[in-house]
């Protein structure tokens, strides 16, 4: 079932891995990282349950030696990922007075990678402790400890000292340990208590079970407790740069930098923008206050070109540099704007369609840490080979450097804030904590040109007061969209009615997300197709999926055409974007394009790569959708060569074809005529009542068309709901209950018929044909 790749090639993750690990040790070099190694200690890794093609790869000593902040970057600093001393206590127990087991950092207890691979619950507490030394020529500058993230309660001791506590799952946070160094070997000690689920804070989908494969487990997923981001250490001046917020404004070609600084005392900071070595611009203001950095006819970022020009901040003391860091930025914008009277999502001023997957971010390794930088990037270059241009990271938050590729890549991402748990209501405390990690979690992603929409909440989950937050969120960052609940129509969930969005879930979909006056149209979640490769199944036997598929063959005929019915069906109705379940498979869910193990892509590049782009382009000139006239009847005509004088009837209830013409008697007349009616189960389609049997209705059932009354049921209603596609020289009437199917003739009947359908009536001859019906002069007016 593996791809082969061609001869001579090595396969994609290799040259991936080996392209990633050439670009690693030229960052290294540049930005001059250095590492403590770990004290000697016997360890080894639990074995896997699924390895990918980097699980072999990460060092014991110094697994992720990347530079983890790569948009505020210093030539020194020291990384301390590798071999720790821990221990596992009672939650209320104090550090204990051994350590008797050894974990790898930064990979979390209930992964394999970490060597501990143990079920962590909220009575635990999680202990780390290792030495390090600091290099003798950070003398004279303040040491920091830097924490990428750590999973959840999260207290720190330097030395005997605690020099501060966290809570957070997925923001990073630092101290100055400077007062607690003793000049020679020190002693860092951290405790975690993560009571996943079981708190109130935010877990995404982590859910407390077991570590091995197991049966069960539906869309949530292994718990990731503890540290599970690069921790290290950095000096810098007691005066000193924390952050860059940057934001591209098109309107004046600006870029627009805040220098946060600790320490600044009215200091200035010169802002200098290069491209290839070149100074394109440079500005100075002051440290705290927006600095625009003008450029004169600026290279816009976008998924075709993702350029990105290189950033240097300076803090001045008059003329004096006290403080540096290298940067970069890339110039776009994102907004929404009428594009023939729909409102669209619009990338530097243009539309173009968003599509993408949802991406969980777990490995079967690592859990929630990629075992190594290539294999951060591969699900994202991944996403660039099979066509998309966005990606949906879903109830996670990952790592700078997971953003630095996108950035560097090319994907639009839509960033999730991690839920709070399904079953409950959160209270005053949960509250308050949730949106503190958020507004963290924005100020640390903020200067990202990928991340182009904040996504607020997830089908109900943990759901409270939607409309007020999207509103802080729009104000807290006005740069980009705000999606206020993703799945509105699913499970519950409450719509705060704002937001620059309307976000339907719909399995297997596409369906028809309708867009507002205020709100642009976008598909949050589709698709769900399943197949299980043999010997790439995390449970054998256990695996799920929202459609099952028998074979490779059926999973790539289907969801190219469930990509080739939003080009031709739902783009031109008003939808802007679409998110398909997902990019690999995940634990016991098994609709990935690839594996969990990352070993098999299931999907067909090359057809799905052809139909995003056949997708994206078509965007680029909307068809305007097509529309019928409401309240007025019509006759629908057929137009496949030789049958043109037949016509859409109901007899004795079922719907069949007949010639009509003007000597035709006028039950035939009256059988042939429909009053197109705003659709009853989505008002962005119709339904057909019949002429002669008002509150009668076509609809299909068991894949055959008829004519049945309207018995009030929501089955009903989608049954007797058809959306409109654009057909030549006529209209495809496309179920709105079975999108991609359509109402067809075949030998004078009428059925609802599937392209590459299994059964008699989906047969390829003549389909498009066959599904498409000229709207003619009603026969009985």
């Amino acid at each position: 079932m593996k791809r082969v790749p061609n001869p001579g090639r090595r396969p994609w993750w290799r040259r991936l891995t080996a392209a990633t690990g050439m670009l690693t040790l030229v960052a290294t070099a540049l930005v001059g990282g250095a590492t403590t190694p770990a004290q000697a200690a016997p360890w080894t890794p639990k074995p896997a349950p699924m390895t990918t093609p980097w699980t072999a790869q990460v060092p014991v000593d110094n697994p992720l030696p990347e530079y983890p902040r790569p948009q505020l970057t210093r030539p020194d600093w020291t990384n301390l990922n590798g071999i720790w001393d821990f221990a596992v206590t009672g939650r209320d127990a104090g550090q204990p007075s051994a350590f008797p087991d050894r974990i790898r950092v930064p990979f979390v207890a209930e992964s394999a990678l970490s060597g501990i691979q143990r079920r962590i619950t909220g009575n635990d507490k999680l202990w780390y402790k290792r030495a390090f030394t600091v290099p003798a020529n950070w003398t004279g500058r303040r040491v920091q400890l830097h924490f990428g993230a750590s999973d959840w309660q999260t207290t720190v001791w330097v030395n005997g000292t605690q020099v501060g506590a966290h809570k957070g799952g997925y923001d990073a946070f630092s101290y100055d340990i400077t007062p607690q160094l003793n000049g020679g070997t020190n002693t860092v000690v951290v405790s975690v208590h993560d009571p996943t689920q079981t708190g109130g804070q935010a877990v995404g989908k982590q859910r407390i079970n077991e570590v091995t494969p197991h049966p069960g487990g539906g869309i949530f997923y292994t718990a990731a407790s503890g540290i599970w981001q690069t921790v290290w250490l950095e000096p810098v001046a007691a005066s000193h740069l924390t952050r860059l917020d940057m934001t591209p404004d098109l309107g004046d070609s600006t870029l627009r930098v805040t220098a946060r600084a600790a320490a600044a005392g009215g200091r200035s900071v010169r802002v200098t923008v290069s491209s290839g070595g070149t100074v394109v611009a440079t500005a100075t203001g002051a440290a705290g206050a927006e600095i625009s950095v003008r450029l004169a006819n600026p290279r816009l970022w976008s998924p075709e070109d993702p350029f990105l020009y290189d950033v240097r901040a300076e803090l001045l003391d008059g003329a004096t540099v006290v403080d540096a860091v290298g940067s970069y930025a890339g110039m776009r914008s994102i907004a929404t704007s009428k594009v023939g009277d729909v409102l669209r999502p619009v990338l530097n001023g243009q539309f173009v369609f968003q599509t993408g997957t949802l991406d969980q971010g777990y490995w079967p390794d690592g859990i929630y840490t990629a075992p190594t930088d290539a294999a951060l990037r591969s699900d994202l270059q991944a996403h660039k080979d099979l066509g998309f241009n966005m990606v949906r990271k879903h109830i996670k938050v990952e790592s700078q450097r997971w953003f630095y590729w996108a950035d560097r890549l090319g994907l639009l991402v839509w960033q999730d804030m991690p839920a709070m748990d399904t079953a409950k209501t959160p209270d005053a405390a949960a509250r308050t904590q949730w949106e503190a990690e958020y507004h963290a979690v924005i100020d640390q992603h903020r200067s990202s040109p990928s991340l182009v929409m904040w996504v607020n909440q997830n089908e109900g989950w943990g759901q409270y007061d939607q409309a007020r937050i999207a509103d802080e969120v729009k104000a807290y960052d006005p740069s980009r969209l705000v999606n206020n609940m993703s799945g509105v129509n699913c499970c519950g969930s409450v719509d705060g009615g704002n937001g620059d969005v309307v976000d339907n879930h719909i399995y297997v979909g596409p369906g028809n997300t309708a867009p507002t006056a205020t709100r642009a149209a976008v598909l949050g979640e589709f698709g769900g197709l399943g197949y299980k490769v043999p010997g790439h199944e995390w449970y054998p036997g256990g695996g799920f999926s929202y459609e099952d598929q028998p074979s490779l063959a059926a999973l790539n005929d289907r969801l190219v055409g469930l990509l080739d019915s939003i080009r031709v069906g739902q783009l031109p109705a008003g939808l802007s974007a679409s998110v398909y379940t997902e990019i690999t498979d995940v634990e016991n869910e098994v609709n990935g394009l690839l594996t969990y193990d990352r070993q098999v892509v299931k999907a067909d590049a090359a057809r799905v790569r052809a139909a995003n782009q056949a997708l994206i382009q078509a965007s680029r000139t909307p068809a305007p959708p097509v529309t019928l006239p409401t309240g007025q009847y019509i006759s629908l005509r057929v137009t496949t060569p030789g049958h043109t004088n037949k016509y859409l009837r109901h007899f004795e209830q079922l719907a069949h074809t007949a010639v009509v013409d003007s000597g035709s008697d006028g039950l035939l007349k009256n059988d042939a005529t429909w009053k197109v009616v705003t659709g009853l189960a989505n008002s962005n389609c119709y339904s057909f009542e019949s002429r002669n049997y008002p509150g009668e209705y076509l609809r299909h059932r068991d894949f055959r068309v008829r004519r049945d009354a309207d018995d009030g049921s929501a089955l009903f209603k989608a049954d007797a709901t058809f959306c409109t596609v654009a057909g030549t020289g006529g209209v495809r009437l496309s179920s709105a209950n079975l999108p991609g199917s359509y109402i067809r003739h075949i030998n004078s009947e009428v059925w609802l018929a599937t392209p590459g359908g299994g059964h008699a009536w989906d047969n390829p001859a003549t389909f498009t044909e066959d599904t498409t019906w000229a709207v003619a002069a009603p026969w009985a007016p």
